[in-house]
């Protein structure tokens, strides 16, 4: 099955009993049961609804994996698939993720014996440096969030597979449209899938896929004991946006890759981020691993007067802590999604105070480069 046909009749296809070609929300909290112990597969919603398990039948589908997972948030996915791992354990992540797995690894986790290291995991060395004896697990966000960094999946996965380590991979930039983690060796992938899968600006909602069935039960049992689960009106949204996701993704790119030829060639703007460059560090492995170099981009403008000034006369990019949605996103992460992260280590990964970062919408592209040439002059 080709992927935009995988994307409408993946997982479970329609209702059977009703022959409705969506899949019924069930609004429900719990189920009769035939006699003691005896029921049709559900007991009680937060251990599984009929909507949230065709969605997570879906993802699996998508990922190439073999169990899916639907959590409350993309941070409610992160922090249930830590918790299979042991106070006193610890886990080497990319050093520029997502602000708020930074402060989850470094305010909450640690305080139950998680310890991490965060290194640049594009750097093989800097991985094997990191690994400790008591290292359980490999975390990369490959393009990372903000500074569009690769990392070459295939390469940790064959390091942590050496070094006897599970192997986690955040694809929210890239979502299973154009890669797939677990077929390039990962054993578990996650997504924020309040981004590019619900597409929106409608749903908060966290995505996890596992390789092999331990690894499911493993993280079912953390699901249904900690709670932290998507609800049925939720997960019939993202069912609903996953429909659409391929021409979505192939609209922000092409959209993207026009609104960069443009950023590249302006004064105002002193260096772009964007797998997409040829000089980007990582286009090369980008381009074998990935079949697209999605809609985000990262730009300096150099100082934090400017950013600021670009963000006040932007009109159709909208100031908001999101990215993947059909509307325009711009941002400035020193300030919003990655404050949580100390200033002098923002610096030093080379978050800056100037740095723009913008998820490209599908709106019309001319309209988009105009609002960025009225706001950058």
């Amino acid at each position: 099955m080709k992927r935009k046909t995988k994307l409408i009749h993946g997982g479970i296809d329609g209702d059977s009993h009703t022959g409705a070609v969506s899949v019924p929300i069930y609004q429900v909290s719990t189920y009769k049961q035939e006699e003691i112990g005896v029921h049709r597969g559900y007991e009680y919603s937060r251990t599984g609804n009929p909507t949230r398990f065709a969605l997570e039948e879906l993802i699996a589908d998508l990922e190439e994996g073999k169990r899916g997972f639907a959590f409350g948030s993309g941070m409610a996915a992160i922090t249930a698939v830590m918790m299979l791992f042991n106070s006193g354990d610890h886990v080497v992540l990319t050093d520029d993720v997502y602000g708020g797995t930074y402060r989850v690894m470094t305010k909450v986790l640690n305080r139950l014996g998680i310890d991490s290291t965060f290194v640049d995991t594009t750097d093989l060395s800097e991985i094997e440096r990191a690994i400790k004896p008591n290292t359980k697990a490999l975390y990369i966000e490959t393009p990372t969030n903000p500074l569009l960094k690769v990392t070459d999946i295939k390469a940790v996965a064959k390091l942590a597979n050496e070094r006897d380590l599970l192997l986690i991979v955040d694809n929210t930039f890239n979502t299973p449209y154009w890669q797939n983690p677990l077929s390039l060796g990962a054993d578990i992938v996650l997504h924020s899938a309040t981004k590019y899968i619900g597409g929106h600006s409608d749903v908060v909602a966290g995505l996890v896929v596992v390789n092999n069935a331990d690894l499911g039960e493993d993280l079912h049992f953390i699901q249904n004991s900690t709670g932290g689960i998507l609800g049925p009106q939720d997960s019939w949204l993202l069912i609903r946006g996953l429909k659409t996701l391929g021409l979505r993704m192939e609209a922000h790119e092409e959209n993207t890759k026009k609104i960069v030829e443009f950023l590249v060639q302006h004064p105002s703007v002193k260096k772009v981020y964007y797998p997409g460059l040829e000089s980007h560090p990582q286009h090369k492995i980008a381009k074998c691993q990935a079949d697209g170099f999605g809609g985000m981009v990262s730009f300096d403008v150099g100082s934090e007067e400017k950013a600021a000034e670009v963000l006040k006369k932007v009109r159709y990019f909208t100031l908001a802590e999101s990215l993947g949605a059909v509307e325009s996103l711009i941002s400035v992460p020193a300030k919003m999604t990655h404050a949580s992260i100390p200033k002098e280590r923002r610096e030093e990964l080379g978050i800056t105070d100037g740095l723009i970062r913008i998820s490209v919408g599908i709106e019309d592209v001319d309209d988009l480069i105009e609002d960025l040439t009225n706001a950058l002059n």
